[in-house]
């Protein structure tokens, strides 16, 4: 099924859900660049944060999209969140072990409903080309972490590196979505 009518419509409202997830990321990348404890505990807190907080705006940017589908995955991605930001905070202690499992699940879980968001919108509109991106980036964020040793330096340094890289690359997708909203209804008026 291809959406490539409702694409503007979803753009329109979508960036702010863009750019909050953006703003999430791009926090959690601070946390962990600016502080020197780069262990387990620390990874599974700011990791849990993280998923939590996207968790909740994914969950809640749902009511954004139109498509029943795309609905359905954006709120079983918030689900995905929230329950692995919530494991994360809650085992906290556990170690490097829980912090690998967590991410790793979680990044394989939404990272490969985002990218099926992303092609089922077919229009490749700049929503579609984000999810892509964002889904594929998160996926392999997943495969990265089942490959990589056991040490929580790397690890964590890795999950901070993935946030700013999708904080960044959301966000300019996030004003991307806007200016094409804005760009739609001048050209809607101008008709």
């Amino acid at each position: 099924m291809t959406v490539p009518s409702s694409a503007p419509a979803l753009a329109d409202r979508y960036w702010i859900v863009a750019l909050v997830r953006a703003a999430v990321a791009l926090i959690a990348a601070a946390i962990i660049t600016f502080s020197a404890d780069h262990s387990a505990p620390l990874g599974l807190v700011v990791f849990g944060g993280f998923a939590l907080a996207t968790g909740i705006v994914s969950g809640v940017g749902a009511l954004a999209v139109v498509d029943r589908v795309l609905r359905g995955l954006h709120i079983a991605q918030g689900v995905f969140g929230i329950i692995a930001g919530v494991s994360a905070l809650v085992l906290h202690g556990s170690g490097l072990g829980v912090l690998l499992y967590a991410v790793s699940v979680w990044a394989a879980l939404t990272g490969f409903a985002e990218l099926y968001c992303g092609l089922r919108v077919r229009s490749r509109s700049t929503v579609s080309r984000d999810w892509l991106v964002a889904g594929g980036l998160t996926a392999i964020l997943a495969i990265v972490y089942l490959a990589i040793p056991p040490d929580s330096v790397l690890a964590v340094g890795l999950f901070g590196a993935y946030a700013a890289v999708i904080g960044v690359y959301v966000g300019i997708g996030a004003f991307s979505l806007k200016w094409a909203g804005t760009t739609h209804e001048t050209a809607g008026n101008n008709a």
